[in-house]
């Protein structure tokens, strides 16, 4: 877990957030032990904004992934870590398409110390593939 939250550490180095300041960075952990990591990246349009989570499991998706172990998560104003940093809802539905209730989600707080959360706590009651049917 140390290695998956000091690549988030490091993703968060890249983001590109001239508009809100506030700067995200994941890394997305594969099954086979691969990691893609991920960084916000703001748009003026702001609906063409894309989060870090979506970012790393959208590398990992184009390369073929599908199967996830865990993601790890940090954020904060001007890059500095403040507080934990959830996944919004967006987020935690692309989460939903790929991983089941038990994914561990690892966020790092502001002295070092990591909460983690699973999907299900996160997105209760979620719609999934199974609710079409």
């Amino acid at each position: 877990m140390d290695k998956l939250i000091t690549m988030a550490v490091e993703a968060m180095s890249h983001a590109y957030a001239p508009y809100s300041g506030f700067h995200v960075g994941a890394a997305l952990l594969c099954a086979d032990g691969s990691v893609y990591t991920g960084c916000n990246i703001e748009n003026a349009s702001y609906g063409g904004t894309n989060c870090a989570e979506r970012t790393a499991f959208f590398k990992a998706v184009s390369e073929g992934h599908r199967q996830f172990t865990a993601l790890a998560l940090c954020g904060g104003m001007g890059g500095q870590i403040r507080d934990f940093c959830p996944p919004c809802g967006i987020c935690r539905q692309v989460m939903r398409e790929f991983c089941n209730d038990d994914f561990p989600i690892h966020l790092l707080g502001p002295e070092g110390q990591v909460r983690t959360l699973t999907l299900g706590q996160l997105l209760p009651g979620s719609f999934n593939a199974d609710s079409l049917g």
